[in-house]
């Protein structure tokens, strides 16, 4: 199933979160942070302005991104989870 977000919404996959801290402590499940990093797998068409004009997105597939603790919903699409958020809630992208 494809999924093609709408307008200035991407489509992310969350990246796995930390399973161990800086010093080595294991983490158990409980205790662990959904990570605010993700993958682009999908973007919409752009931000429709008020002047009717499309403003491309920033962000494009495959961009590595930092984003907001609560943004998005989450959905999942067959046994994968990801999030729907507006491009507003991506605070930056990670270079390599």
């Amino acid at each position: 199933m494809k999924i093609k977000p709408l307008a200035d919404r991407v489509l992310v996959e969350r990246l796995e979160a930390e399973t161990k801290t800086a010093g080595g402590i294991v983490l158990p499940d409980s205790a662990k942070e959904k990570p605010q990093k993700g993958k682009i797998v999908s973007v919409g068409g752009g931000k429709v302005l008020d002047d009717g004009t499309v403003r491309k997105l920033q962000v494009k597939k495959g961009d590595l991104v930092l984003f907001t603790s609560y943004a998005g919903t989450d959905v999942k699409i067959g046994t994968k989870e990801y999030l729907i958020m507006s491009e507003s809630d991506i605070m930056a992208i990670i270079e390599k």
